[in-house]
């Protein structure tokens, strides 16, 4: 096998995926290009560790490991992170599966020794089996899918979109790991944004770093029932616009919603024209595309709003943790009955 082993780490958190966790971990089984190893890291749930532990305990290319940090999405990467033993960590979601080549797409643009971080395409799998009509194409990133307006092929890109994703070992050398009080904490409120934050870092410590997505590199997400509905949508684009405002006050605004304003002045305009046209020539929810887009906007903005009003008042905090193997390793799950570490506190201070 030629290039850099890569570990594949999937984070999970409760046992109602446990079919979708052992789709996903067969995906990575059935790679063109082998990974190295995959990680299981479990957030915080003793009885899914327990089960997957003994699933997986014959089992020599799957670990299964207990989030040794904090409580949340970004604590189980980093966990992940300081175990991995491949030169390049790649991050599936738990409710997704890859196509056979993922990997070797991914493999193949680490050939260039500037490149720190590759991306993929990521699409919908609707619970209903079919999208909404009035669910807007340019608004798939509220249900963890690549949307409208992202650039085709392989690109230079801002940020890569964290449930389909790679970097090299030592890009968190250089800029640290996932920003933890930032991204998602099981089925609170969905909040995101750490891989962005993580990105913008990476590339000030390493102005000469690539980041590419592939758009070959393709994984297929579930999308729940739950998230197929308006409600869900308004909870999303909220926490999306609370999560830019983190974002902005750790790397700057300009930096911060750089891709933001193409988005918002370019891709969203266009389509709500698309939208209103499609409702004149009286297709299916046409109408209801282009007053989602206006919804989401202006939710996302009120969420800013109220974001960065609680980050100068000091009432939402994250930190940025340095990795290394000793701090992040957790762990593994064994027939003799792992335990999961305790909740630790927060280290020092504390989409598109």
């Amino acid at each position: 096998m030629s290039g850099p082993g890569i570990s594949v780490v999937i984070c999970a958190y409760t046992e109602d995926r446990w079919e979708d966790i052992l789709a996903a971990v067969s995906s990575v089984r059935a790679q063109s290009r082998p990974a190295l190893e995959t990680l299981l890291v479990v957030d915080h749930n003793q009885a899914l560790l327990d089960r997957l532990g003994k699933e997986y305990k014959e089992a020599g290319d799957v670990r299964v490991l207990a989030n040794a940090g904090p409580r949340g999405l970004s604590a189980g990467r980093n966990t992940g992170i300081g175990a991995a033993r491949g030169e390049v960590v790649a991050f599936l979601d738990d409710d997704a599966v890859a196509e056979r080549d993922w990997l070797l797409h991914f493999a193949e643009a680490y050939a260039d020794p500037r490149v720190m971080a590759v991306g993929g395409r990521t699409e919908p799998v609707w619970a209903s089996g079919r999208r909404p009509d009035w669910f807007p194409e340019e608004f798939d990133w509220v249900v963890g899918c690549t949307y409208r307006g992202l650039p085709r092929g392989r690109v230079r890109v801002r940020n890569v979109l964290g449930g389909n994703a790679s970097f090299r070992r030592s890009a968190f050398d250089a800029a640290g790991g996932f920003a933890t009080g930032i991204g998602r904490d099981g089925d609170k409120r969905p909040l995101g944004c750490e891989e962005t934050e993580l990105c913008i870092r990476l590339s000030r410590a390493r102005p000469d770093a690539v980041l590419l997505i592939d758009d070959r590199a393709v994984i297929h997400h579930r999308v729940p029932g739950a998230r197929e509905h308006f409600r869900y949508f308004r909870t999303r684009t909220y926490a999306e616009g609370l999560s830019k405002a983190l974002v902005a006050r750790s790397v700057g605004a300009g930096k911060g919603l750089e891709s933001e304003r193409r988005y918002a002045t370019r891709v969203l305009p266009a389509g709500v024209v698309r939208g209103l046209r499609d409702a004149l020539l009286a297709r299916p929810g046409g109408a209801g595309r282009a007053g989602a887009i206006v919804a989401g906007v202006l939710t996302a903005a009120g969420g800013y709003v109220v974001g960065s009003v609680r980050a100068r008042r000091g009432g939402t905090t994250f930190s940025v943790p340095e990795l290394s193997a000793s701090e992040f390793s957790a762990p593994e799950a064994d027939a003799a009955g792992p335990r999961v570490p305790a909740e630790g506190a927060a280290l020092e201070g504390a989409g598109p």
